[in-house]
This record gives C-alpha cells, structure tokens and sequence, in this order.
C-alpha cells in the first residue's frame, strides 16, 4: 500500500478530531488512520481556547446525546487524567441565583441533575454556600460537587500521542483544500501534500460546514462564530474565588453566562460573554474576514436568529465593549468585584450550527453521507465529553461494509 494512502482519514486536530482518531486505532488497530490538522499544533482553535471545565451534565436535556455522554464523558475524563498523570482537580461548582425569578430555575436544574444522573447535586443554605465560596453573592444555591478542572491542551497532546503510538498518522501544517473523489477512494488535496483515504470522518469544527462542502455534501446547518471573551483578576484579588461560580443559565441560549473559573495552571478566569464574531477564527474583537462575514450574512437562518434575539445579542456587544457592564455583570455573582480588579484575559470561539429556520442546535450532531461522516455541532461539553463523542464517531463510521 502506498505510504500516501489510508483506510481512514480524520479532518480536524481539535479534541473531537483526536480522540475518534484514537478510538479508531484502538479498535481497528489494522486499518490505517490519517489524522489532519491545518495548524502547527493540535488543540489549536477551541479545545485550546476554553476555560478547562470538567462539566458536570446538569444543563443539558434528559435523554439528549449531550447529556448522556456528558456524564460518562467527565467520569472517562477523570480516569484518562489519572492514567496519564495530567494535571487536574475535583473542585465543584456552586451555581447561584441572584433573583427571586431564577429561583424555580434552580430547582429545574436540580431535578435535570437527578434525571441525567449527576451525582451528590444538591440545594444548601447560604451559611454552606459561604463556607465553600466565602465571598459568593446570590439568594438561593445550588451545590454541584462532581465538576472539575484540568487543562485540554495536555490532554490534547497526550490523545497525539497515543494516536502515534498505535501507528495513526498525525499530519499538522496540513491544510484541507479540496476533496476529489476517485471510484472506492477519496483524494484530500492539502497544502502538505495529497493523501488517499477510503473514507474520511469531517471533524474540522469552525470549518466543517465548508468541507461537507468541498466533498460535494450540502450540509444542512451553517456554522456561526461565537467569540467569548474572558477577563482574569489580578493575583493579589485571586483569593475572591476558590473553585467555580456560575450563574443560572437561560436555557434558551447554549451560553452559561458570565462566570468565575479558577485555572488547574494557577489564575482565576471571569467570563465570557458570547459576541458575533467576524471572523471564524477571530479571537479579537478587529478580527475581521470577509468571506466569513459574507457567509454568516447572506444566511437567512442568521437573520431569522438575529430577529428572536436581538435583544439578548445587543446586551452581549455592549458588555464586550464597556468593561463597567461586564463587570455589573460580575457583581451579581461575586459582589466585592471592582472593575480594577481584573485584566484582559484571553478569548475562545465556539462553532455554532445554526439551521436555516434560526434555531440554534443543541445537541450533538453527526451526520452519515456516502463515504464520509460529518461532525456538525459538537459545542460544550465536548472537551468534557470527547472520549465517548469519539467512540459514538467511530461505532457510527464503521457500520459500513466497505472499510
């Protein structure tokens, strides 16, 4: 078999992309993988950009695909930190409501919690809430003890290394131009060369739509940019926060809202808010490209999002640009906060699949065509829960005769 050749071919180095590519070696140990990545590096756009949450699965909906592999996802998590020895933390989560209005919000994540099979979830009295946050604001609290911390980039790298380890191919700097196919095989032009796959699994996330496009497959959803942006508080004001604060989320929206996060590399994270971006891979707020711009305005699902909306995505913009309502913001979770007390902090952005009705997709989404799988919505938890994403990945690309 020519060294350009390979049974599999997975498009995307992001945390999703390396883990179907260890599954795939791990129980196809004979069939050769190819694993693409246009960066330099693995984990380069989301799962490098994110705040390192072991969630919980307590936001999702019972019976989802989010929900169930969320929680099997962050236990396999735990386990794979500990069999190689990364670095993380057991540290839980408070979840606070700061009105009378989120209230029977709370208790609807309590029982989402017992449903979806979080363990230990429980209410507690603010003398509690103080003892585990002694600075936390809020009215009514919600204990989720199960969530953790620990850094994706090294569990990125560890998933490379694995993948080699069992013969799979890693191939950065490599990327995806064009797709031709040629009778049983497939042809991946990439600015590294061209490579021969028989079938090829579409983890490219922020650029996935774009390569179902490129293999001929009109994908159903069109992916938008999300940019959160975080602030850190200044070391000597660290101390404000011992683990995890979050608010309680508006379940409409995939967005947790602005939160605290305190780093397995030391830091304490306060964000992000959730902003358009204008560029798919614009981490900056004068990130801008046109291609990308034009694509997200020239969808009609966009619009019909914008018009629902509206309203909610003002308040993000103005919080991104006026740190004084970031830090109002912030205030209602952890009260003593002053906007000295932060700094500009790094920023993600989330790959956001969007239907052409202006429903955002919630849940999981893979989608079978011919010889290739297309990975469309894998948002958070995905980091959390990549281990069995990728095994799902695997199991679903492989009901098929011909590899």
């Amino acid at each position: 078999m020519p060294e350009q050749t390979f049974d599999v071919a997975v498009i995307g180095g992001g945390i999703v992309g390396l883990s179907t590519a260890l599954h795939s070696c791990r129980s196809f140990p004979k069939k050769r993988l190819l694993l693409l990545e246009k960066e330099e590096r693995v984990g380069s756009h989301q799962s490098g950009h994110n705040s390192g949450v072991i969630h919980s699965g307590i936001y999702y909906k019972p019976g989802s695909l989010k929900a169930k592999l969320c929680v099997e996802g962050a236990a396999a998590m735990v386990r794979f930190c500990e069999e190689h020895r990364l670095p993380y933390r057991i540290c839980g989560k408070i979840i606070a409501a700061t009105n009378n209005q989120e209230i029977p919000q709370l208790q609807s994540l309590l029982e989402r919690a017992q449903r979806n099979g979080v363990a230990g979830v429980r209410m507690i009295r603010r003398e509690e809430a103080l003892e585990i946050e002694p600075h936390c604001g809020g009215i009514d609290w919600l204990l989720v003890p199960g969530t953790g911390i620990t850094d994706y980039k090294m569990v990125c790298a560890k998933y490379a290394e694995l993948i080699a380890d069992l013969g799979g191919t890693v191939k950065t700097a490599a990327e995806v131009k064009a797709i031709v196919r040629h009778n049983n095989e497939t042809v991946i032009e990439t600015t590294s060369g061209d490579f021969r796959s028989r079938f090829i699994i579409n983890c490219a996330g922020l650029q996935s739509d774009r390569v179902s496009r490129m293999a001929g497959t009109t994908p159903e959803v069109k992916i938008v940019p999300f940019r959160g942006e975080y602030y850190d508080l200044r070391p000597e004001r660290e101390n404000l926060v011992q683990a995890l604060i979050y608010p309680v989320p508006d379940l409409r929206f995939p967005f947790l809202g602005v939160h605290f996060t305190r780093s397995i590399n030391g830091g304490v994270h306060a964000g992000p808010n959730a902003v358009l971006a204008f560029q798919r891979e614009g981490y900056r707020r004068t990130d801008f490209l046109m291609q990308d711009m034009a694509e997200t305005f020239s969808y009609p699902g966009f619009w019909r999002m914008a018009a629902k909306y509206w309203r909610s995505g003002l308040g993000e913009f103005y919080r991104s640009f006026q740190k004084t309502a970031f830090v109002k913001a912030l205030q209602k979770l952890l009260p003593e906060i002053q906007s000295s007390d932060l700094v500009p902090g790094g920023s993600g952005v989330r790959a956001q699949a969007l239907r052409g009705d202006g429903s955002l997709i919630d849940d999981f989404q893979f989608v079978r065509s011919a010889d290739m799988l297309h990975v469309w919505n894998v948002p958070s938890p995905a980091a959390t829960a990549s281990l069995p994403i990728g095994r799902e990945i695997v199991h679903m690309a492989y009901d098929e005769p011909r590899l």
